[in-house]
């Protein structure tokens, strides 16, 4: 699978779940969609807006620490993005986010600026920055890991499947 999109912002290291959704619409807003309006608002007001589908955000490490909230995952899923982009992921973020079906992408993010236009190859484990011609390789994703994603999450893949082939 090859996506092409631009990505949107640079953020810094240690983005904690707050900062992608505000605690106070935990339990106030249920809906995905209405939940993705809020992203990083903290931050930057309506950064949603600039958000397209299949977009890419990129970010330093350990991104996504903090509190173990879904909804910190569920909001950049329902906002378009494709994935997220990362030098390292807190541990909880990761789980949630490849429960929910968004993909996190381990990399070296010193070579992406701003709006730079980036290709997603999953079958090469790289990220081709178009902009500056270069290839960035990715951790690769495990094969199970890939399946879930490709269904769109855990619930999803179960239900297709009625479970987790574990391979010998």
């Amino acid at each position: 699978m090859i996506n092409r999109a631009h990505r949107l912002l640079k953020i810094q290291d240690n983005v904690n779940t707050d900062y992608i959704i505000s605690g106070r619409y935990k339990f106030r807003i249920r809906d995905p969609g209405e939940l993705a309006k809020h992203v990083f608002e903290d931050v930057e007001e309506d950064f949603y807006k600039k958000i397209k589908k299949g977009d890419f955000l990129v970010s330093g490490e350990n991104f996504g620490s903090g509190s173990s909230r879904e909804q910190a995952p569920l909001a950049l899923k329902a906002s378009g993005l494709k994935a997220v982009i990362a030098k390292s992921f807190a541990r909880i973020f990761y789980r949630n986010a490849l429960n929910l079906g968004l993909y996190l992408l381990e990399c070296n993010t010193n070579y992406i600026d701003d709006s730079n236009e980036l290709e997603l190859d999953l079958e090469k484990n790289v990220i081709k920055n178009k902009s500056k011609g270069l290839n960035i390789p990715f951790k690769p994703i495990p094969p199970l890991a890939k399946k879930i994603l490709a269904e769109g999450g855990m619930v999803e893949y179960f239900k297709k499947h009625g479970g987790i082939e574990v391979e010998p």
